[in-house]
């Protein structure tokens, strides 16, 4: 069965970085899409970043310049680079395997603090 599991998150100030991984297994993941969205308290859960399986990236507004999203077929891994951090940028992070209806992880807390 499809399983992922994230981690990397933790407690960061303003203006640090944190890489968050996640782990996949039981899908082809070099021939799928990957992608990471986030929920911050009392919000819906949104879209940060998507990782085709040809490596090419989209980004949302809000992370353009910020995050970078990357994967390693061999490692079946997908991370999210995050650097200059802000208190907006804290939530749960959650990776999607864009594979049929989609799986999701358990998800990992990033807190930044001013």
């Amino acid at each position: 069965q499809v399983q992922l599991v994230e981690s990397g998150g933790g407690l960061v100030q303003a203006g640090g970085s944190l890489r968050l991984s996640c782990a996949a297994s039981g899908f082809i993941f070099s021939a799928n899409a990957m992608a990471w969205y986030r929920q911050a308290p009392g919000k819906q859960r949104d879209l940060v970043a998507i990782i085709n399986s040809g490596g090419n990236t989209r980004y949302v507004v809000s992370a353009k310049g910020r995050f970078t999203i990357s994967r390693d077929n061999a490692k079946n891994t997908v991370y999210l680079q995050m650097n200059s951090l802000k208190p907006e940028d804290t939530a749960v992070y959650y990776c999607k395997a864009l594979v049929s209806y989609g799986y999701w992880g358990q998800g990992t807390q990033v807190t930044v603090s001013s």
